[in-house]
């Protein structure tokens, strides 16, 4: 293998003869793997721009609309290794719950909650959410899926629609904003009527009414539900100062959703989501992680490469803004009375016949060489005794 530096490699017991005098020339290869990453920039000759042609245009438009790819779901180089990373970590913290190898699993580069079955949808393309629930049922009974973004978690509402096995329960801003779904008599449907629960919230909620809401709500869910998991989607633009965002919530209001479902003590994955102001995103899982560990952190984000994107104050927590908080207590009382009447409806928590399930792969392995290593012992000539023959 040649070596990342400048090499020369020594070529002779193949040169060939050259000259009148038929004397071995000795060659020198100079080489640098980094040589061919340089660009001479787009247009230019060397690497001239193709131009589509009508039918193949007409080709990746109709792939492009099947799979509703492009727009806020483009394509771009490294799109499956970003899909596979972000998944993997979601279904890797389900497995890792259901082996008891943890009590929490984070994995704030999930919690793409819009994508679908068969197309992606508002910068989602896998949805890694229903993957980790998926794997959570291989287990469990029963799964309760938590959305505090400010978008509707439609794509993991839609996958459990119409089963019992799942809970979703999202808190999100409803009527004119994307994707326009999460309407409160979205209730499900057949087996799995009354199990999906929509708070619908309007424009500047603060921690207070958030509050309001979410913790008699989310103690009745975990009193009729009993789950054996939680899924917690803890998607960043609710904050207030959210570019895409319009709720009003501060740092420490919405991680008191996390530390509320946290004191259950079932055992909860906690997964990201959207977020577009990125330094108070970066606030936010910092400030819920501590959480999850039960930690307490300075209000000072200390010196680090990223430092100057936290000016000009540098601090951890972020204040309210003054915007408007359109959320009447009128209303909030008549959504939140309309959520708990659906709850009450549930007679009883829905219970499946299990079979022994396969062992975890690393854990079947471990147990693997084990067995291997016994073995070993029992085949390994024992040192006979002292007047042994």
């Amino acid at each position: 293998m040649i070596d990342k530096e400048t090499t020369l490699t020594n070529i002779e017991d193949n040169s060939l003869p050259s000259g009148p005098d038929g004397s071995k020339r000795k060659v020198m290869y100079f080489y640098h793997p980094d040589v061919g990453t340089y660009y001479y920039g787009c247009g230019h000759p060397m690497k001239p721009g193709r131009e589509v042609t009508p039918e193949t245009q007409h080709e990746m438009l109709k792939e492009s609309r099947k799979f509703n790819v492009g727009h806020d779901c483009p394509v771009f180089y490294g799109l499956y290794d970003f899909c596979r990373t972000y998944a993997g970590g979601s279904v890797n913290g389900a497995r890792k719950l259901n082996d008891k190898l943890c009590d929490i699993a984070i994995n704030w580069a999930g919690g793409l909650h819009h994508a679908k079955r068969s197309e992606a949808c508002g910068f989602c393309y896998v949805n890694d959410i229903v993957l980790a629930i998926l794997e959570l049922l291989e287990v469990h009974e029963r799964v309760l899926y938590v959305d505090i973004d400010s978008h509707h978690g439609d794509g993991v509402e839609e996958a459990f629609y119409l089963t019992d096995r799942v809970m979703t329960v999202s808190f999100h801003k409803f009527g004119d904003y994307f994707p326009g779904s999460g309407d409160i008599r979205d209730i499900g449907s057949g087996k799995g009527k009354y199990y999906s629960v929509n708070v619908p919230l309007e424009d500047g909620i603060d921690d207070d009414s958030y509050q309001f809401m979410f913790k008699p709500i989310m103690r009745k869910v975990m009193e009729v539900y009993d789950p054996n998991d939680v899924v917690l989607q803890c998607g960043a633009d609710s904050l207030s100062g959210d570019r895409l965002g319009c709720f009003n919530l501060t740092i420490k209001g919405h991680g008191e959703c996390v530390k509320f479902m946290r004191s259950f003590n079932v055992p909860l994955l906690l997964l990201g989501g959207c977020g577009f102001t990125i330094r108070n995103v970066a606030r936010c899982w910092c400030y819920e992680t501590a959480v999850a560990l039960n930690m307490e952190i300075p209000d000072v984000i200390p010196d680090n490469k990223y430092y100057d994107c936290y000016g000009p104050d540098f601090k951890l927590y972020v204040p309210p803004s003054d915007m408007e908080n359109r959320n009447k207590m009128a209303q909030l009382e008549k959504v939140k009375a309309e959520v708990l009447d659906n709850l009450a409806k549930l007679q009883h928590v829905p219970s499946v016949q299990f079979q022994e399930t396969a062992p975890d792969f690393e854990i079947a392995e471990a147990f693997q060489d084990l067995d291997e290593e016994q073995n070993m012992d029992d085949l390994r000539p024992t040192r006979p005794r002292d007047g042994a023959s």
